[in-house]
């Protein structure tokens, strides 16, 4: 029974979802989401920002991010060791807001499985660092330490244009 008197409750405010896509999501993917996860711990957004990762390939299921990963993330400061692999869903097309893959062949993957209405939340992750020609962050799974160090940079060097366009989202989202 509905009472007059009762104030009708407001629902939660939508939030801005962020997924970041590699191919396994035991490296880049989860470097990236753990660096999104402590810039915006920082930062006052319009709307709460979720962020999560996952990878075109079911191979890693359920582990934790490589080993090379978790050092070179934790000597800036960023804990991913709670996170754990999953594979890209169909459904994650129209849960997320912003796709960002790391690279070309996995941006290629996600563009041939999504529906037309959904292919223009699949981004590049460097297309927000302006400053860099290259497009894809290259695998570290099969080199050395150095490997991990270089993608950290690349995810930062994104960061600034990244939250400016989750900051814009946002907006658009609360004037809706």
């Amino acid at each position: 029974m509905k009472l007059p008197w009762r104030k009708k409750q407001q629902p939660p405010p939508e939030a801005v979802r962020v997924l970041v896509v590699c191919m396994g999501n035991i490296c880049r993917s989860p470097m990236a989401e753990g660096v999104l996860r402590e810039r915006l711990a920082t930062r006052e957004m319009a709307l709460p920002v979720e962020v999560d990762s996952a990878g075109t390939h079911g191979y890693h299921r359920g582990a934790p991010p490589d080993p090379r990963a978790q050092a070179a993330a934790l000597r800036r400061g960023v804990d991913i060791s709670m996170l754990r692999a999953r594979q890209f869903e169909a459904a994650d097309f129209s849960r997320f807001d912003l796709l960002l893959v790391m690279d070309t062949d996995n941006r290629a993957v996600l563009r041939e499985a999504a529906p037309e209405e959904f292919r223009g939340k699949i981004r590049l992750l460097l297309e927000f660092s302006p400053e860099r020609t290259e497009r894809s962050v290259p695998d570290p799974y099969y080199g050395g330490s150095i490997g991990f160090e270089r993608v950290l940079d690349m995810v930062e060097e994104s960061m600034d244009g990244l939250l400016e366009e989750i900051g814009r989202l946002a907006a658009e989202k609360t004037r809706l």
